[in-house]
């Protein structure tokens, strides 16, 4: 009911919205005297301010046509190769004129966590004038009809190891925040089963391998409630007319809330400022904000099993440090990696995933050699830091890539047998 009276609410202020932002244009209009006023601008910044707060954001799209590789520019081609109920998998071609053999491939795993995987939009930019890109984009459950099945966290895993085996051998996979568990748990299922396609290395961002070290609030607020609290307060149905209705899903609408209290008085005070630049016709900054909420405002709805499922696997149980993390009916042994590298990489003032839960993926992966190991902490940064911005594309972006290509160069040999056969996922 809750979905149904927030979609009601979207429905009755659509007229509203569409008055303001006929109203904004007409005071924005420099043919009209009042846009050249401090009244004029007040209006339209109030208006615009107004509207932006009150609509829903469609899916921002990559709008990454070209690169520059050694000076040149570089036309790039966004195509899906592999596709699933829940999931595309996009390949950024690049129009090499001739082959960069020592160029990695990598698989990067967007979050499914609210927001769409083009909130990693900046990292696909940064690693592509030095990678073959590739990047799961889920797609939001509101739109999945209910006769395409479930997903939950064990589909989650199977889609990471049919992604891998179609990207090939020699992939270096890099899972972003939430992907870091069942990332992990694909590639030791991968090493245990001595599938050849396992990738070459991993390289795991801000992720809660183990949220019982140094928690958040985040952690927190999973730990403190029984696994029957969220199911009873934070799982709906999709309304009609979606393609998706009487699904249950984890609504984006929610996970947006949550993320946005976290840091209230932030975005309060961003959308202040973005007034008085509006005002100040500051152009340039107010664009920056347009940018960054556009998509930081874009959600999608979790299907309500995957969201459950992980919820009690990652953050109440600690199955995967523990040991005790099943996918279906077999045990998942991180101890069985042995040949393939892992890169850790954490934020300093991270707020979501704290200093060392991702680190916690040595611990438990013991087997691995020293020599293929590393983890590094970036000064300075929080959460979306540590995969985007100006310190990601200086200092993270490029130990991911010399971490990648020195271990594809020597990754021969992963596994002794041929690619598992797996389930196939709804």
């Amino acid at each position: 009911m809750f979905y149904q009276l927030y979609e009601l609410n979207h429905a009755a202020l659509a007229p509203l919205r569409a008055t303001t932002e006929a109203m904004r244009v007409l005071y924005s209009d420099p043919a009209n005297p009042v846009s050249q006023t401090a009244m004029g601008r007040t209006l339209a910044a109030g208006l615009e301010v107004f509207e932006r707060m009150t609509r829903r954001y469609a899916k921002p799209t990559f709008d990454l046509p070209q690169t520059v590789i050694d000076g040149d520019t570089v036309d790039v081609t966004e195509e899906i190769i592999w596709s699933k109920p829940f999931c595309n998998l996009l390949h950024f071609r690049r129009d090499l004129k001739q082959g960069r053999a020592e160029d990695p491939k990598i698989l990067l795993v967007a979050p499914m966590s609210g927001h769409y995987a083009t909130l990693l939009r900046g990292t696909v930019e940064a690693l592509l004038p030095s990678a073959e890109v590739y990047i799961t984009d889920w797609i939001d459950a509101r739109t999945v009809p209910v006769t395409e099945g479930t997903f939950d966290l064990d589909d989650y895993i199977d889609y990471v190891i049919e992604m891998l085996q179609v990207v090939g051998p020699k992939t270096n996979v890099v899972a972003v925040c939430q992907p870091s568990v069942p990332v992990l748990s694909a590639v030791a299922l991968m090493e245990a089963a001595g599938d050849v396609l396992a990738p070459a290395s991993i390289t795991l961002m801000g992720g809660p391998i183990d949220t019982r070290i140094n928690p958040t609030a985040v952690n927190a607020m999973a730990k403190d409630r029984p696994l029957s609290w969220f199911k009873d307060n934070v799982i709906m149905s999709v309304p009609w007319p979606q393609p998706g209705c009487m699904r249950p899903v984890y609504p984006g609408f929610l996970q947006l809330s949550g993320f946005m209290s976290m840091n209230l008085d932030r975005h309060v005070t961003a959308h202040k400022e973005f007034f008085e630049q509006l005002v100040q016709n500051d152009g340039e900054s107010a664009e920056r904000h347009r940018e960054f909420y556009d998509e930081y405002l874009a959600v999608m709805d979790l299907t309500a099993e995957f969201y459950l499922q992980t919820v009690d696997t990652v953050f109440i149980r600690h199955a995967l440090p523990k040991g005790e993390m099943m996918h279906r009916d077999r045990p998942v042994d991180t101890a069985a990696i042995r040949n393939v590298a892992l890169l850790t990489v954490e934020g300093e003032n991270d707020d979501i995933s704290g200093l060392g839960q991702t680190e916690a993926s040595h611990t438990i992966c013991p087997n691995i050699p020293d020599a293929k190991r590393m983890h590094y902490v970036q000064p300075d940064v929080g959460h979306y830091g540590v995969f985007n911005g100006s310190r990601f594309r200086k200092e993270i972006a490029p130990r991911i890539i010399a971490f990648a290509r020195a271990h594809s160069l020597t990754g021969e040999g992963q596994g002794t047998q041929k690619p598992a056969s797996r389930r196939k996922s709804s």
